[in-house]
């Protein structure tokens, strides 16, 4: 069995510091992100990810050590977006329109680049990631518990209301992107049906 990579290699080696440097990680991310989206694994590596983003492979390394800590940067991109919605909600008093915010949010984050998500599902299973996609679930757990409590619809103890759902909202949404599905509108319709129904009859 081969030996897990290291997860400080995964880290950018160093962080841009001026606005130039910044824009030329962002590049990088980017040009990662259609690499993804148009080729797959198949085209992505370092040189073609240098050549897209139109910078020398030298001035990638300076950045990232490896294609994986790229990947790694993409995905935390991608996750600040959606934690950016989910913090819109906690402005939101009324807990049933903050319910479908979160849903909506979940749905938008899938199929907003739906092959990218794809992929990057893929990745997040793959890297060493674990502690970070656990301190993304609690944030989105703990804003969905806050809007379940405002809609007087928070469960008794020992029933994990808000576990449920963000099971069965994932579940849904996972899918729909392993399926190449696009329609956000339709998605969105069944994940607030099946959320709502399980609210009903919990």
């Amino acid at each position: 069995m081969p030996a897990r990579r290291p997860r400080n290699s995964l880290k950018p080696r160093k962080t841009p510091g001026q606005q130039r440097s910044a824009a030329t990680v962002a590049a990088i991310i980017e040009a990662a992100a259609r690499i993804l989206e148009t080729e797959g694994f198949d085209g992505y590596n370092t040189n073609a990810v240098a050549e897209r983003a139109g910078v020398s492979i030298g001035s990638l390394y300076q950045y990232f050590p490896n294609r994986d800590s790229i990947t790694r940067a993409l995905i935390e991109r991608e996750t600040a977006a959606l934690l950016d919605d989910v913090a819109a909600v906690e402005a939101e008093a009324d807990g049933q329109v903050a319910l479908r915010q979160l849903f909506a949010a979940a749905v938008r984050h899938q199929l907003r680049r739906p092959a990218l998500g794809r992929l990057l599902d893929l990745e997040e299973s793959r890297l060493p990631m674990g502690e970070d996609i656990q301190r993304t679930g609690d944030r989105i757990a703990r804003v969905l518990r806050g809007c379940l409590a405002h809609a007087g619809l928070s469960g008794v103890p020992g029933n994990p209301v808000a576990e449920d759902l963000m099971a069965i909202v994932k579940g849904m949404v996972d899918a729909a992107g392993q399926r190449g599905e696009t329609d956000t509108a339709s998605l969105f319709a069944r994940v607030e049906r099946a959320a709502f129904g399980y609210l009903e009859r919990r």
